[in-house]
């Protein structure tokens, strides 16, 4: 058979032409693999769109509420390591971890290399200056035994001045940029209940994702940062679904006979709106994870009369239920 045929690359030789299709086959799949990197890490927050089969899961170990006047107890659950592995057989794959070691930490330690590629992992960022940052990300990384973290935010920045010592010349933002470029850390977020400063540095691409309180009591992201994130294709991820309870309760403005929303219907509030990438819940216990991921075996979007009546009952709770930020 002539090997023109087979090798059209005439004039080159019957081994050259092997290396010249060697080198090409080569070069088409480190194109492939680079491809399929930036499709992983810079698309899978679009997690949640469509049936909504991402339900994301946060687990508060323990959090207390920013300020002291809140009233608001800590947040204590009570998941193990047994109850994460539940909910990630259930469809969970974006986890949230506080830094204090509990169920969630053991989780993640334990995680198979596969699923460590399937799920998001997520930390809360407390440094604000370099040093206490080089410290804080190689105890994060010891602590769940990973050589990477998915997601790293920093915590309840709350004021323009403390960005700027976190951004500033001796601020912990550089040593995460720093560990971006060596791929320790995949995306820089900011976690904040101020949603102006939330929008400012979203539109000034200071950070790639943002955390924000966003519920049927507190819908003002609708208004000051979504119509920011959505043309910048910037991951939204809201906290304080159910308004840390409120939203489950009963208030003295109610109509009679008006039922409260459960927490699914929170959550699909939450996710029911196509700004939001990753809603995230956190069930006290068994029971409550349950009943949270139920809603992973049915998601739709609310109809127009279901969010009629759960904004109605968050503006009754927000008027109600004491000033919280």
């Amino acid at each position: 058979m002539n090997s023109a045929v087979l090798f059209p690359l005439i004039g080159i030789g019957y081994r050259w032409t092997i290396r010249v299709y060697f080198s090409l086959f080569v070069y088409l799949i480190i194109l492939f693999s680079q491809f399929v990197s930036l499709y992983y890490y810079g698309f899978r927050f679009n997690l949640g769109k469509g049936n909504k089969r991402f339900f994301h899961l946060v687990l508060q170990h323990e959090v207390a509420p920013l300020y002291a006047d809140s009233g608001l107890p800590p947040v204590v659950t009570h998941l193990t390591s047994q109850d994460v592995d539940y909910a990630i057989d259930r469809g969970v794959n974006y986890l949230n971890w506080c830094g204090h070691p509990d169920g969630m930490s053991q989780a993640i330690r334990q995680l198979s290399n596969y699923q460590r590629d399937q799920i998001v992992i997520a930390t809360q960022f407390f440094a604000r200056c370099q040093d206490r940052a080089k410290r804080e990300l190689d105890q994060l990384l010891k602590n769940l035994d990973t050589t990477w973290i998915d997601v790293l935010t920093f915590y309840y920045v709350e004021t323009e001045d403390e960005w700027e010592i976190i951004s500033g010349k001796e601020g912990a933002l550089g040593v995460v940029l720093q560990a971006m470029d060596e791929g320790v850390i995949r995306f820089v977020g900011l976690t904040t209940h101020q949603r102006k400063l939330a929008a400012r540095r979203a539109e000034r691409k200071d950070v790639s994702l943002l955390m924000i309180r966003y519920n049927a009591a507190h819908r003002g992201a609708e208004r000051e940062v979504f119509p920011v994130t959505v043309p910048l294709c910037i991951p939204v991820v809201a906290i304080t679904g159910l308004r840390w309870g409120a939203l489950l309760k009963s208030t003295a403005e109610d109509p009679p006979n008006t039922v409260p929303p459960t927490a699914q219907d929170c959550y699909r509030f939450v996710l029911s709106n196509n700004a939001v990438s990753v809603g995230l819940t956190s069930p006290n216990d068994r029971i409550e994870l349950d009943e949270n991921l139920n809603l992973l075996n049915d998601f739709r979007s609310l109809t127009s009369q279901e969010m009629k009546r759960i904004c109605d009952h968050g503006d009754r709770v927000h008027r109600t239920s004491g000033q919280f930020l």
